[in-house]
């Protein structure tokens, strides 16, 4: 089993349970299916980051206070922000299917996840590969809605990004996102490769969590 279906199974709540082929059948169908209307997308930029007094840190024009995102981004002189979406389309085959299939519905849901969170992977991998030249190391993404970093920072980074016209990313006076299977982020950059610091479910105190990775 491939690591793509593992975590379309994670997001579906299986944690250990074994899965019957049936669903199994269903998430290979839809990632066939995602494959074909996905409209992938992102964009980055990159500035010079500062740190402030408490939990503050500045980039650009844009003030952050959150100790969550202060302490991830230790050690950091450089900030990525980052947009990226599977398109509009995702969101109209979930819309559709969802009309006659609720069950294949959430299945194409969790796998449209785990489509988004491979390709943020892959979007980042290549950045980390332009910055090594430059002798600085990426830590792992940090989205607005982790820990105390205010979800509302949604519409700075895409404003910054100017996604509604570069990627079709645009945000919702709730700050939401549309289409709905995109992801904002900062990732930090420093001269120095670290490995404590740790993302998702490895830095999650939630055990018994139903969509929790196995970080044994």
């Amino acid at each position: 089993m491939d690591q793509l279906t593992k975590e379309a199974i994670r997001y579906l709540g299986y944690g250990r349970n074994a899965v019957d082929e049936q669903t199994l059948a269903l998430i290979a169908d839809a990632f066939d299916i995602l494959q074909s209307v996905a409209g992938r997308k992102s964009i980055y930029r990159i500035f010079c980051l500062e740190h402030m007094d408490g939990d503050k840190i500045r980039f650009g024009n844009l003030e952050v206070e959150s100790k969550s995102l202060a302490k991830n981004m230790k050690g950091c002189d450089r900030i990525v922000i980052f947009g990226a979406t599977l398109g509009i389309g995702v969101d109209q085959i979930i819309r559709r299917t969802s009309l006659t299939d609720m069950a294949k519905a959430v299945v194409l849901q969790a796998c449209a996840a785990a489509f988004l969170e491979k390709y943020c992977d892959e979007c980042q991998e290549q950045i980390a590969r332009e910055l090594r030249e430059e002798g600085r190391y990426l830590r792992p993404r940090f989205s607005p809605g982790y820990g105390d970093f205010s979800i509302e920072y949604q519409g700075s980074i895409t404003r910054m990004l100017d996604c509604a016209k570069t990627i079709g990313l645009t945000i919702t006076d709730s700050s939401m996102m549309t289409p709905t299977k995109s992801v904002t982020a900062v990732i930090g950059a420093s001269t120095s490769k670290e490995n404590c610091h740790r993302q998702g479910c490895e830095a999650c105190a939630k055990k018994d969590c139903i969509y929790r990775r196995d970080t044994l």
